[in-house]
């Protein structure tokens, strides 16, 4: 009976953690598609692939590093401060692609689908990155 309480000892630490992981997502998500000029969610629900691949890298690309700094945090504070460096982060890689390919902006609504790949694998990419410097 004691192994049994000692391994859910942890649950409301992983409850807390993991309830400000799914608000960091959602607080992503919402500025993410804020700072798209097209609407991602309609044109996902629409079929658009190229917007789906786009916004589906964008959410793994922070996803991935906001992993990184609930494994690597020494407190609940400290990893709601890299999540929101993992944000930023995420969404400055999207305004400096489109500023770099600024065709981007109306290849995704348009459906090209090579521009979405393109872009989800940045924001992956970066992701990755990301997640691997916040092991210090």
């Amino acid at each position: 009976m004691n192994s049994v309480l000692l391994s859910a000892g942890g649950i409301d630490d992983f409850l807390v953690y993991f309830a400000v992981s799914l608000v960091l997502v959602a607080a992503f998500l919402a500025l993410y598609v804020r700072v798209t000029p097209y609407r991602d969610f309609a044109l996902v629900r629409d079929g658009n692939l190229a917007a789906a691949l786009s916004l589906s890298g964008a959410l793994l690309g922070f996803i991935v590093p906001l992993a990184s700094a609930v494994a690597h945090s020494v407190s609940l504070l400290d990893m709601a401060l890299w999540g929101v460096v993992a944000l930023v982060i995420q969404i400055a890689a999207y305004l400096v692609a489109r500023a770099l390919l600024p065709a981007i902006a109306r290849d995704i609504p348009a459906g090209r689908t090579a521009s979405g790949v393109f872009l989800g694998a940045l924001s992956i990419g970066v992701g990755v990155l990301n997640a691997a410097c916040m092991t210090y």
